[in-house]
């Protein structure tokens, strides 16, 4: 996985250790950064939203922080 992560909700962790593991690297390579468009989320952490799953880290590239939200299905 980029970077280390900061696990702080354990049914988050449920749900992201059910996605399988070259889903999770999708999704972590694709987020959203307002300086440097896509990029990669790094030391993110993990917590659960009403919506689903919230990745919440740094832009690889600039550091700029940034969020990835997983939808449950």
């Amino acid at each position: 996985m980029a970077g280390k992560n900061n696990i702080s909700d354990f049914e988050a962790l449920k749900k992201w250790s059910s996605i399988p593991e070259n889903l999770q690297q999708r999704l972590i390579d694709n987020v959203f950064c307002l300086n440097c468009g896509v990029t990669t989320i790094v030391d993110y952490s993990i917590t659960a939203d009403k919506f689903g799953i919230l990745l919440k880290g740094k832009c690889k590239i600039c550091g700029n922080e940034v969020a990835r939200l997983i939808e449950d299905e």
